[in-house]
């Protein structure tokens, strides 16, 4: 913010009771107070010691609501009789209101006071995060929709906290997306502890709501009872459960619920991200030279090999995907498609991981400095990175352990245990190769944008004298003719549309040939190692999204095998599952995102 618009602001009761010994240029600095530390002598350890203090008291805020909140989903795992899932729907509700109420009057009060946002994090809340919130907030709604929509064909047989409780998730979804995109780079200077506990609060309904979505499997358990059903009507036994009836619309509302179930992790997940970087942000202030000057944008030039390679691994995946899910949504999927999904893995896996272990050596070869500025955004991704990698780490040794207990000289079981060692092996590879790389200054591109520049000036002084030929010779040809001469006029009407034809046809392959040209020229500026890190960087983020793709629709052949299911039990498997396969799904969607900064710095 300038100092002519914070100068237009009406002074807060802050700055009107602040001594007159304070120097200038700090009048609009808020300094946090706290009633333990009243007596410290100064005033900057008395922000210190407040600011830790208040992260202190929200972080103990957020804990017992994230315990209390997993008691209540963990009953009522174990004891569905005394705890329902209206009771834990019931709690969610109420915290949700909560923060409903903590959201507006941010949107409303706390933002809106002088000097409130007097810095913003440029590295907080980048345009892939607050697109995914979005995204899978639109989702998620979509989501809620389908379930009330599934809940009123069955109101018969179902409780009326089943069509609340979506409604309020909506409300929250909608009020939480629009905040985060408004104002998820704020440093808030006022209200400081209000305002962490208010988002620690949202951060623990987040997580519950979660942990609630991972471990709730009651609309597999529908459906298995609703097959169960078709098999009595058929062998002529009816019965009065609560099936959904056979209609197009229930059909659709259970099968959309389903198919979007995922992106409501996805969504809560992403916006604790986000949220946790607004907490650690509060009473931050940011100094001028931590503000980039020059933001480094994002531009499909000197890439050629990287997209190339990772178009032909999406459309080979998607092939790979679309072929299980015929097989498997049939009766029972078979050997050959379970030998076909994990060999395309075989295959892709030491791709992505030699390209992180070449990446990482180009960045110890480079002599790009480390950027050692305090950025929490940047300790978050880390952080999250190596946290969200944890869960396919842990289902991949789950089925090593499993693999060699039994049978591993079995063809589809060699398979299953080369694709989870190799899913170990690229995931600390990749991880290492994107923090690395999130932690490197970016190129200084003024030199080569100058050398792209007269490049592409000369490409269009050459094309120029081509462009005058043609508009004098079209000149040349517009010249009237004499009157009385219809069938000439005619003829030459007719010659002159076939010129303007031939003329645009000429400016388009100007145009084309000027895009060629100056491609081409940035590219071949671009020195070896960029151009290396640039392709591997492109590459990785394809291979991340069809690894995203075919674990969010639904393919999950490590539950469908039955090799692990057998070994460890129905209930240990599904449970070792639902809590590592979202955090799976979780990393490739945050790769995505790490890798493109790679991509943009590079």
């Amino acid at each position: 913010m300038s100092d002519n618009k914070v100068s237009r602001q009406k002074p807060c009761h802050h700055c009107k009771n602040r001594s007159a010994s304070v120097p200038p240029g700090t009048s609009t600095i808020h300094y946090e107070k706290f009633w333990l530390y009243r007596h410290c002598s100064s005033v900057q350890q008395r922000d210190r010691q407040a600011q830790k203090a208040g992260r202190l008291f929200s972080g103990l805020l957020a804990m017992n609501v994230v315990f209390l909140g997993s008691a209540f989903i963990s009953s009522m795992i174990f004891n569905h009789v005394a705890i329902t899932l209206a009771d834990v729907w019931i709690l969610l509700s109420i915290l949700k209101v909560l923060c409903l109420c903590w959201l507006i009057y941010y949107l409303l009060g706390t933002s809106r006071q002088p000097h409130a946002v007097l810095y913003r994090d440029s590295h907080a809340g980048p345009i892939w995060i607050r697109g995914s919130v979005l995204l899978f907030g639109s989702f998620s709604i979509l989501l809620n929709v389908f379930q009330i929509g599934y809940s009123a064909i069955l109101i018969q047989c179902k409780s009326r906290v089943e069509i609340v409780f979506p409604s309020i998730e909506i409300l929250f979804i909608c009020t939480q997306a629009f905040f985060l995109w408004h104002h998820s780079k704020d440093c808030v200077q006022v209200q400081h502890n209000f305002t962490r506990c208010g988002l620690m609060l949202t951060i623990a309904t987040n997580l519950l709501l979660w942990l609630l979505a991972v471990t709730n499997d009651t609309i597999h358990v529908e459906m298995e009872s609703q097959l169960r059903e078709v098999e009595q009507r058929l062998s002529g036994n009816d019965t009065t459960s609560c099936t959904c009836p056979n209609t197009t619309l229930c059909k659709v509302f259970q099968k959309g619920y389903i198919l979007l179930y995922p992106f409501n992790t996805e969504f809560c997940l992403v916006c604790c991200s986000v949220l946790y970087v607004m907490w650690k942000n509060v009473g931050r202030r940011i100094s001028h030279h931590h503000v980039p000057h020059i933001k480094p944008k994002f531009k499909l030039q000197g890439v050629v090999f990287g997209p190339l390679l990772g178009v032909i691994a999406i459309i080979s995946g998607i092939c790979v995907f679309m072929v299980y899910q015929v097989q498997a949504t049939g009766s029972t999927a078979s050997r050959q498609v379970f030998v076909m999904y994990y060999s395309y893995y075989v295959v892709l896996l030491p791709l992505m991981s030699m390209g992180a272990v070449i990446g990482t050596i180009i960045h110890a070869l480079e002599k790009r400095e480390l950027d050692t500025l305090k950025n929490p955004t940047r300790s978050l991704d880390a952080i999250l990175l190596m946290g969200a990698a944890l869960g396919q780490i842990g289902m991949s040794y789950f089925s090593i352990v499993a693999i060699v207990a039994t049978d591993p000289r079995d063809l589809l079981n060699s398979l299953i245990l080369s694709q989870s060692v190799l899913l170990i092996f690229q995931n600390i590879t990749q991880n290492v190769f994107i923090i690395d790389g999130l932690h490197r200054q970016p190129f200084v591109a003024a030199t080569e944008a100058r050398h792209t520049g007269h490049a592409g000036q000369h490409a269009v002084a050459s094309e120029l004298p081509g462009e005058e030929e043609t508009t004098t010779s079209s000149k040349q040809e517009h010249t009237p003719m004499p009157p009385g001469k219809e069938e000439e006029m005619k003829e030459e009407e007719i010659r002159e549309a076939h010129d303007q034809r031939s003329v645009s046809m000429l400016e388009l392959g100007q145009e084309i040939r000027k895009v060629s040209i100056s491609y081409i020229q940035s590219y071949s500026h671009l020195s070896w190692k960029r151009r290396v890190l640039r392709e591997i960087s492109f590459f990785l983020v394809l291979c991340n999204i069809i690894l995203w793709v075919m674990p969010t629709f639904g393919a999950h052949p490590v539950f469908e095998n039955g090799l692990e299911k057998s070994f460890y039990g129905y209930s240990t498997w599904f449970a070792i599952v639902n809590f590592g396969l979202p955090l799976a799904v979780f990393y490739r969607m945050h790769s995505v995102g790490g890798l493109l900064e790679v991509y943009v710095t590079a």
